[in-house]
């Protein structure tokens, strides 16, 4: 199948571009690396009259640290994340998110701004950007405004962005990043490359041994990516116990709202947010703490009476 006709405007500022959406507004799709969007009209799945590529847009690319946050351009790509090992020592999250990213021609091409103005309940940046209480940085015609991860994702592909803004960079708080922090996403997957049947993302930030915040996203198993705010509310102000961390799993796992399909049943999927959850905090406060962590494969499969 072939794409149904469209209209081609590829920018070179985002003066331009912001210009384009306020003519066009719902007539309009932004296309950033082309991984989400070009699939949609090829199967038509999405039929805009007019395809703005925002690839020749300078400024939009980058990961830079300052003293307030981590900026991340939205045009930067997967693989700009996946070997930017400056990362290690600021967000280890990061990397270990972007190296799980479908395959290599998709993290060559795709970029985290699209990944996440797409929306997908499957893919990974999602819960990634929830547990790190990531802010997002939109513009318009008429100014900027900032959207917390939380108010972001509504539902199936959509988001809090109005027809006429763009996604210009992710701001991730150094407050919860940095010494003292750790993080791991963990994601089971029928083959390498296959969307998640289920993931998770944990991040926490430490001070003499208990937990000054933590931040938990899951993936796949809900309408959107979902935030398990009552199980960081569990552990904040906590030292991780055995006792401490099997609670935190169980609220991330009442959390989750999946359904049955054809990776597996809902009750499954409920029981390896559990177990990531638990193998997720580990990893973090290895990192915390200063040591490595090593809960266990990321693709492995939760053992231990599950069907």
């Amino acid at each position: 199948m072939v794409p149904a006709a469209f209209d081609y405007r590829a920018p070179t500022s985002v003066a331009e571009a912001l210009t384009v959406l306020r003519e066009h507004g719902d007539d309009a799709k932004v296309m950033a690396g082309g991984q989400s969007l070009i699939p949609l009209l090829k199967l038509r799945f999405a039929s805009p009259a007019l395809v703005l590529d925002i690839g020749r847009i300078g400024g939009l690319s980058h990961i830079q640290t300052d003293a307030e946050a981590l900026r991340i351009g939205a045009r930067t790509r997967h693989v700009d994340v996946e070997r930017d090992t400056s990362l290690d020592g600021v967000c280890p999250i990061l990397r270990d998110a972007a190296r799980q990213i479908s395959d290599p021609l998709v993290r060559n091409l795709g970029t985290v701004g699209g990944s996440l103005c797409h929306a997908d309940p499957a893919s990974d940046w999602g819960s990634v950007m929830l547990a790190l209480e990531a802010e997002f940085v939109v513009r318009s015609a008429a100014g900027e405004r900032t959207i917390g991860a939380q108010d972001f994702f509504q539902g199936p592909f959509t988001t809090a962005l109005r027809p006429d803004e763009l996604l210009t960079e992710i701001r991730i708080p150094r407050a919860g990043t940095g010494r003292g922090s750790g993080g791991s996403y963990l994601k089971l997957e029928r083959k390498v490359g296959d969307f998640a049947t289920v993931g998770v993302a944990v991040q926490v930030r430490m001070t003499n041994g208990r937990v000054d915040r933590a931040g938990i996203g899951l993936t796949a198993v809900g309408p959107s990516s979902l935030k398990a705010s009552s199980a960081e509310q569990a552990l904040a102000g906590r030292e991780l116990t055995p006792d401490a961390v099997a609670e935190a799993a169980r609220l991330a796992a009442a959390a989750a709202e999946p359904k049955d399909d054809i990776r597996g049943s809902a009750e499954y999927k409920r029981d390896v947010v559990r177990v990531f959850v638990e193998r997720g905090l580990a990893t973090a406060v290895a990192q915390a703490q200063g040591g490595a962590g090593d809960p266990g494969s990321p693709g492995q499969p939760p053992q231990g009476g599950m069907q």
